[in-house]
């Protein structure tokens, strides 16, 4: 196990992270059903085609819904602009933490610095760290819009760093994705742990994580 006495940060990616994502995404979905599809007897072709087109949340929204207008079997297609904005406003109330995310961000706020970096719009996030109680977890959080830069860009690592007073090597982060979180913050010098969502490992990558966990509260052990 490695010396930890030298860490001084412990920096988080959001979804499927500290968020469960996945299961936010489908109680979104399930009410989105509701809402517009109750004419129909059964709706899971059409949730698991909604779950496709979204990429595991990395396909751009306007995107999306424009698919979604093109393909579901609506009873009254409704505009673009309507459906941006059920998601603004129902998807940040589905939010729904990572398993003892709440616990573990907790135990390692008595020994760490905590931060968070996340990709995606300034209001989603925000929002969905709101509905769950957790922006005064952190002592630092960039989300890429407000920012200006996201992940795996070098720039946003380095924003973090500078937020926190600290150097790469006295942070390790913490994100599901390999090349935005893994890569990204091990070329600036991080030392990084891969958690196993849904995203798979890619051989190609020259960056190594020092742990992977499945479960949040791994990390109580590690670190």
């Amino acid at each position: 196990m490695k010396n930890m006495n030298n860490i001084k940060a412990i920096i988080f990616d959001l979804d499927n992270t500290v968020l469960d994502r996945t299961s936010t995404f489908s109680q979104f979905t399930n009410l989105f059903l509701n809402t517009y599809f109750n004419h129909l007897e059964s709706t899971q072709e059409v949730f698991d085609r909604i779950i496709f087109l979204d990429q595991d949340g990395y396909k751009d929204k306007n995107e999306l819904f424009s698919e979604l207008i093109e393909e579901l079997p609506w009873k009254a297609m409704p505009q673009h602009h309507e459906l941006l904005e059920f998601y603004k406003t129902e998807y940040v109330k589905s939010a729904v933490l990572m398993n003892e995310a709440r616990e573990v961000i907790t135990y390692l706020r008595k020994k760490y610095k905590t931060g968070l970096i996340t990709n995606g719009k300034t209001s989603i996030q925000y929002g969905k760290m709101d509905t769950l109680g957790i922006r005064d977890h952190f002592d630092l959080i960039i989300v890429s819009e407000e920012a200006g830069v996201k992940k795996p860009d070098p720039r946003i690592f380095e924003l973090a760093l500078d937020g926190l007073h600290l150097r790469p090597e006295e942070c390790i982060y913490i994100g599901d994705h390999p090349v935005n979180d893994i890569e990204g913050a091990a070329k600036i010098g991080m030392e990084t742990i891969w958690i196993k969502v849904n995203q798979p490992w890619k051989d190609e990558l020259m960056a190594r994580p020092l742990y992977s966990i499945e479960e949040l509260n791994e990390l109580l052990e590690l670190l």
